[in-house]
């Protein structure tokens, strides 16, 4: 190999590899790309949504890291989520798969639902019924549910959804936050495996991993692949892109 090729090759090498490492930078200290698989977040979120996550919002852990990586312990410079924020974090029962929700209560307080009603700290919250809303339930197939505006405590609304007010997760318990723990809970009341079942449960600070800020992409093909940009382009939902998570 010549010294100008040679030349030439490690060039191109070093760009890769400064790219590489100012990716890597951004997605832990600044924010990080997630896709909504699933529907637990309808209607704010909705499957196709791509979304970029501020990993700056509540400091860091060691899940700010490329897979987790367990450099140390805790969260450094800590800040603690707001009622209401939709944060990404790590299932506390495996520490690896993201999950996304609503952060609904927080240490010391006490959450239950009562006949399809919130209720944090033995308080009723306030929701407002705004219309029917259409889900896509798959297979060209769709349902009708109610959807809300729900306001909590700290004066912050967003929109929920309910198919009834007597679905299993619609009488709970109480739930107590513990001290260094959250409780989040998905929009879609009904279809929503969240801090109201034993596979999730109370959310450590230390699982935060960000919170959810904008939506840079949304595409209605659900199973299109990423190359086949014939499928998923035509189905851009263009009113949702550069979208506000509220």
């Amino acid at each position: 190999m010549s010294k100008q090729k040679a030349s030439g090759f490690l060039d191109t090498v070093k760009t890769v590899v400064y790219a590489v490492l100012i990716a890597v930078v951004i997605r832990t200290f600044a924010y990080e790309p997630f896709n909504i698989p699933s529907g637990s977040m309808i209607p704010t979120l909705l499957v196709g949504d791509f979304l970029f996550v501020s990993k700056f919002s509540y400091g860091y852990s060691q899940h700010s890291l490329p897979f987790s990586l367990p450099l140390f312990e805790g969260r450094i410079l800590a800040s603690e989520p707001k009622r209401g924020d939709v944060a990404v974090f790590k299932l506390p029962s495996d520490n690896e798969t993201d999950y996304i929700k609503r952060i609904i209560g927080l240490p010391g307080d006490r959450i239950q639902m009562r006949e399809g009603r919130l209720y944090i700290n033995d308080v009723l919250v306030e929701r407002k019924w705004v219309g029917n809303y259409v889900v896509s339930v798959g297979f060209g197939l769709s349902e009708t549910a109610e959807m809300y505006e729900e306001t909590l405590p700290n004066g912050e609304t967003h929109y929920i959804i309910e198919r009834s007010d007597s679905a299993p997760l619609d009488n709970t318990r109480v739930f107590v936050v513990p001290p260094g723990h959250y409780f989040a809970m998905g929009d879609n009341r009904d279809n929503s495996q969240d801090s109201r079942t034993s596979m999730v449960g109370f959310v450590p600070a230390e699982n935060l991993v960000g919170r959810a800020e904008f939506i840079f992409y949304s595409t209605a093909a659900r199973d299109a692949n990423p190359l086949e940009i014939w499928k998923w382009l035509p189905a851009t939902r263009v009113d949702r892109l550069f979208d506000a998570i509220n």
